[in-house]
């Protein structure tokens, strides 16, 4: 297992866009992929929860990988999530 931690810099959060692109990337890996967030753990590779997450604005999330190819799953959607989500996040 392998875990990272990021502050979601995105204005309006991980809303419908930005959390469909984690999930496309998340279900490229056979790892199993979650996001943990305040008391929840949630999948990544489901839009529905991921939005239900509610994850805001300057939130801190845990990108956890387990599996076969976790550190690939990990070093690519964490390279995503830096890179705004498909977002301009300046």
């Amino acid at each position: 297992m392998v875990s990272r931690t990021f502050v979601i810099k995105n204005h309006a959060g991980l809303h419908l866009k930005p959390a469909a692109m984690l999930c496309t990337e998340a279900i490229k890996y056979k790892s199993t992929v979650r996001i943990a967030f305040g008391d929840t753990t949630t999948n990544a590779k489901s839009v529905l929860n991921v939005l239900s997450a509610c994850v805001k604005c300057n939130d801190s999330i845990t990108l956890i990988c387990e599996g076969e190819d976790e550190q690939e799953a990990l070093e690519n959607i964490a390279k995503l999530i830096m890179s705004g989500l498909g977002e301009n996040v300046e």
